[in-house]
């Protein structure tokens, strides 16, 4: 192995993924089938990373098909370059191309692959160092009939879950999200946690009336407004917790909702911050701000879901409310060996060899790059 090595290839595809579950959101937000966005980075040394991000159409301001026509534009900073020293080179990416965060996540991550494989140690070891065993998993349940919501929520408590996510808004029917969350509430239990999800697509007058219909249930909102102002009236009117989500994307974002009083719980997605490597600088902003987080992503299948494991797993277990098993809720797989829920919880994956991300994706059913950079 050499102990210098320079970035030789760039390979691309974009695999459409179906959700076993429509997702039904507000505001008309749907996700079913979805394209995600694959990034292999091949180096002179023979050692390659893998890198994955999944927009969701009319989310965030990110698509598929815009990743890699800037990761083209940036193929003069990245072919050449030592993979080595990720936030070295990532800093050069910023420089050259300000923003777009979600099309330097798939590179960042593979970029963070060839370190922990050029260290021969899983990626968690680079991060900080495991913390726990296993993660807790949250559950997300879509927006449709509330018996239904209900019937899925018992179905994820019997697998072991003990968090559930209650997406809202879809009907535009503020008592139906009512309904929603009493059924749920009472079909789980009391001791679960149960978090109303609006994905930004409330008025603040409506999130206010579910809230304050809810208050007693031990609920907690997501997100229930477009902006930070509308979440902290919505808070100041029903006095339940709150998590940030959308608006939550950087050092500024996290500091504006910490001053407002909306981050008891924030996700922290790789692809919003622009992979691991902001993702880790956030995720220790929040541990000294003290909120809880979920480590996970805006969907995607098992590259991303193995990301996000290892840097889940190195938080501290106190302030890591949940991760996400996204591939879990999608076909196909990208690679069958990942690590599965059990009991509500997951751990986080390694390969035969137990270094880099742990990810091996199929080949085969990859088939051919779309695009190749060098």
């Amino acid at each position: 192995m050499k102990l210098s090595m320079k970035i030789k290839t760039l390979s691309i595809w974009h695999v459409p993924l179906a959700s076993h579950d429509t997702y039904y959101m507000a505001d008309g937000k749907t996700c079913d089938t979805v394209e995600t966005v694959i990034v292999r980075v091949d180096t002179d040394a023979g050692l390659s990373g893998w890198g994955e991000a999944c927009p969701i159409p009319h989310y965030l301001p990110a698509y598929a098909r815009g990743i890699a026509p800037a990761l083209q534009e940036l193929a003069p900073v990245i072919i050449g370059a030592d993979p080595i020293g990720v936030e070295a080179l990532m800093q050069d990416v910023n420089a050259f191309l300000p923003g777009h965060e979600y099309v330097k996540s798939p590179l960042d991550i593979a970029l963070w692959d060839i370190t922990a494989k050029a260290a021969k140690l899983p990626l968690h070891a680079l991060l900080g160092g495991q913390r726990q065993a296993d993660m807790p998993l949250y559950h997300s349940i879509t927006c449709i009939e509330p018996d239904e919501m209900a019937r899925i929520a018992a179905d994820a408590k019997a697998q072991g879950m003990t968090q559930f996510q209650v997406k809202l808004g879809a009907d535009a029917n503020w008592q139906r999200d009512v309904e929603r969350l009493c059924k749920v509430r009472a079909e789980v239990g009391e001791g679960m946690l149960v978090y109303g999800d609006w994905n930004c697509g409330a008025t603040q007058l409506d999130a206010s009336r579910v809230g304050r219909a809810v208050a007693d249930l031990d609920i907690m909102l997501e997100q229930p407004c477009a902006t930070m102002t509308e979440c902290a009236a919505v808070r100041a009117a029903t006095g339940l917790p709150m998590k940030m989500d959308e608006n939550a994307h950087d050092t500024a974002s996290l500091l504006a909702a910490y001053e407002l009083g909306i981050m008891d719980v924030v996700a922290l997605k790789l692809s919003k911050f622009g992979g691991i490597s902001a993702t880790r600088q956030a995720r220790d902003l929040c541990l000294h701000l003290g909120a809880k987080m979920c480590i996970e992503d805006t969907w995607g299948s098992d590259i991303t879901t193995a990301a996000l494991l290892h840097l889940g797993v190195t938080t501290a277990p106190q302030r890591l409310l949940n991760v996400c098993d996204l591939s879990a809720y999608v076909a196909p797989r990208l690679d069958a060996s990942m690590p599965a829920r059990k009991n509500g919880r997951i751990e986080p994956p390694s390969n035969k060899s137990g270094y880099g991300l742990g990810v091996s994706p199929d080949l085969d059913l990859l088939g051919q790059p779309d695009l190749i950079l060098d």
